[in-house]
């Protein structure tokens, strides 16, 4: 049997910037290779890949769109398109020429649409075809994401509806494929991200205050926030959620990494730090490569908050929480999470919980909970397992 891991041409692996499904593709292809199996990425060409030993095979496209394009405007959504026919054409060389089991696992919609488009049922059929729903749009209710499904998913419902099997992040997710979308309920699996627990880790309390030094917040109680800086990301909730706590403390610091998405909203938060003389004390601290460099942000956190407005299985709350930071999230986010994770419902449960676990001597237990909760929960080498076992039914 032999595994492709399929890269969505968004950013080449191992991804240098925050790319959630670009690390999922990663640390998957990692676990198939510990577990012994024959696994392979199929990637966009890169002038410049981050150094790996990933056995990873290129697919060219023109070098005028290979350079990083991840603003979503129009260049991007060339590049997507020129690299998703190219790697269909790929796809159909290997399945050719491929006298064993194949399994092809597709993370993104426009290259399984192409690939339906472009490869003739002849060879799809040669192959066992995984896809896995990563958008959080799908996260909403039915009546309020239709008309952005219609414009803008058809894609993915065409994908989703020809793939052997479907991998959501969250019940809300499978929900609205199955009633809505008339998918199959058999086909679906639920199936939860991990995080690799090596890499986001607890430093020692020497190293935090070193960084604590280079950040200039050295004696400050910081919080965290890492995400695309944008409305769903929520950033300007956590600040609000936290003034209160800034105003009877000045020694509060808020700081938040990400890309920013949208500059019409950076500036909101700038102008909302302002109008509570908090522009020293919200601190942008632009967007960090995953891995070392973002744990040891977290590793600033006494919480991070994210009370995001919708995602498919965010993996920034699993990193924070394996680095032993405890993370404030929403109710309403709907994927599982560990009942160590902090969820609230408003401003005033938001308070309580801070003042019963954060701002008590419990909060060193707490961390230390934490991590043992990703340790026994969300380690890439289960959810390996979970995709590998449920591929072998067909």
């Amino acid at each position: 049997m032999k595994i492709y891991e399929i890269g969505t041409g968004y950013t080449p692996i191992p991804a240098q910037m925050g790319a959630a499904t670009e690390i999922v593709v990663e640390e998957l292809t990692r676990s198939f290779l510990k577990l012994g199996e024959n696994v392979e990425i199929i990637d966009i060409a890169a002038d410049s890949r981050a150094e790996t030993d990933l056995p990873i095979s290129e697919v060219r496209v023109p070098k005028f769109i290979r350079k990083k394009d991840v603003s979503l405007g129009l260049m991007h959504k060339v590049k997507r398109v020129v690299y998703s026919v190219k790697l269909a054409l790929a796809l159909k060389k290997i399945l050719k020429k491929s006298n064993e089991k194949v399994i092809l696992h597709f993370h993104n919609q426009y290259n399984m649409f192409f690939f339906l488009k472009l490869v003739g049922k002849k060879y799809r059929e040669k192959a066992t075809i995984l896809y896995t729903n990563h958008s959080y749009v799908w996260h909403g209710e039915w009546d309020e994401i239709k008309d952005t499904i219609d414009s803008r998913y058809f894609q993915e419902v065409a994908s989703m509806k020809e793939a052997d099997f479907i991998f959501v992040l969250n019940e809300q997710t499978k929900k609205n494929i199955v009633e809505h979308i008339g998918i199959n309920n058999s086909k679906v699996y639920l199936i939860d991200n991990g995080v690799n627990t090596d890499t986001y880790r607890k430093l020692p309390e020497a190293e935090i205050e070193a960084l604590k030094e280079q950040y200039n917040i050295k004696g400050k109680k910081a919080f965290v926030q890492v995400g695309s800086v944008c409305d769903r990301k929520n950033q300007l909730t956590s600040i609000k959620l936290l003034l209160p706590l800034m105003k009877a403390d000045e020694n509060v610091v808020f700081l938040y990494a990400g890309g920013i998405i949208s500059e019409e909203y950076q500036q909101q938060i700038a102008d909302f730090a302002k109008e509570n003389s908090l522009q020293d004390r919200v601190i942008y601290c632009g967007e960090l490569s995953p891995g070392e460099e973002l744990n040891r942000f977290y590793n600033l956190g006494s919480a991070m908050l994210f009370p995001s407005k919708a995602e498919g299985f965010s993996l920034v709350i699993l990193e924070a929480m394996s680095a032993g930071v405890p993370v404030f999230v929403y109710e309403n986010l709907l994927f599982k999470l560990s009942d160590k994770c902090l969820r609230f419902k408003d401003e005033a449960d938001f308070e309580r919980i801070m003042n019963e676990r954060i701002l008590t001597q419990g909060r060193e237990e707490l961390s230390r909970e934490v991590r043992q909760a990703v340790l026994e929960n969300y380690g890439w080498d289960k959810v390996a397992s979970d995709y590998r076992d449920i591929a072998s039914l067909r």
